[in-house]
Parts: C-alpha cells; structure tokens; sequence
C-alpha cells in the first residue's frame, strides 16, 4: 500500500470538502429521525423493534456513503455499515424480542460508536477542526452505551429515549463535520 501524495492528499480534501452539504443533509435527517423516535409511544414492542431496525439501516447506508469521502479507514466504515445493516435487518424480521435484547443491542452500538469517535477525534484532532465536539460526543455515546448494558430495568421508554439520544448526537456530528467541511471548501478556518 503506497502512501499518497501532497497533490492526491489535496485533491481529496477538495472532494470532501465540496460535499460538505451532503453531510448537512445526513445530520439533518439524523436529527428528524430523533425527534421522530423520542415522539413515539412505546405501546407496541413490535413498532419499538421497527424503529430500531430502521435507525441501525439508515446508520448503516450513512457510514457506506461515507466510505468514498475518507482517505483512511474505509475498512472501519464498511465494517460498521455491515454491522449495522445485519443487526438491522434481524430487528425488522423478528420485531417481537424482548426489551432486553434491543436495549442490548443498542448498548452495544453506542459503546462501539463512541468508542471509535473519541480514537478518531484524538488520533485527527490536528487535521479535525471542533474534534472536540466529536470527542464529547463519543465520551456520550460511550456513557449511555455503558448505561444501556448495566441497567437492569430495561423498559420501553428507556430504549427510546437511547435509540433518540443516538441518532441526536449522530445528527449533531455530522452538522459539526459539515460546516467544518464547508469552512475548508471556502477557506475559511473553523475555530478548534
């Protein structure tokens, strides 16, 4: 595997840095999908089964369209989009497990997913204007993950209200990423 040049680097900062309004759009929906989720009464474990399986496809179609604008780690975004769409998939198809396993599984995507932003953040925080936020945003990810897998009394209301915080924050990352990518498109710096 060849390094890449200064000029092949450029012209992907170029690449990505003109699509920044497709992170705007993404961050946006994610944000929608989250008020959408935290609106939804918990009558039914089938329609909190639905919700769940939709949130993980829709991650995973975010992080494959992601995979064309990254110079590196493509392989970390293909995984999670496997990941994501699998467990997805099983949670359309068997929409009646119980609470706990949902919660479980959610638990286990937050953990994972801060996991990976807070490495990111701290490993690009030179090349990522605000990696503060995606690194508070990880460290909350984490935490609630963490919540979801220790709490015993996994209800409905509290796998909502994990489902909606998770797509909140997924929405507010990628509004972040895309006005710092826009900033780099235009040339103007984005405060650190």
């Amino acid at each position: 595997m060849s390094a890449l040049t200064d000029n092949e680097t450029r012209a992907i900062d170029r690449r990505v840095s003109t699509a920044w309004w497709l992170f705007l759009i993404t961050g946006i929906a994610w944000v929608v999908i989250a008020f959408m989720v935290l609106a939804v009464d918990p009558s039914t474990p089938a329609m909190i089964g639905y919700l769940v399986g939709f949130m993980l496809i829709v991650a995973a179609l975010n992080e494959f369209m992601a995979v064309p604008f990254v110079p590196a780690w493509k392989w970390l975004h293909v995984v999670l989009g496997v990941s994501f769409f699998a467990v997805g998939i099983m949670a359309l198809l068997e929409p009646f497990q119980t609470f706990g396993i949902l919660a479980l599984l959610i638990g286990w995507y937050l953990l994972f997913k801060g996991i990976a932003d807070m490495t990111v953040s701290i490993v690009a925080r030179d090349d990522l204007p605000l990696w503060g936020v995606r690194l508070a945003s990880g460290i909350l990810e984490v935490a609630i993950g963490v919540w979801a897998l220790g709490y015993p009394g996994r209800s409905a209301w509290l796998l909502i209200i994990w489902v909606g915080l998770a797509a909140l924050v997924r929405g507010i990352t990628e509004i972040a990423l895309a006005f710092t990518l826009r900033g780099a498109a235009t040339g103007t710096p984005a405060s650190r």
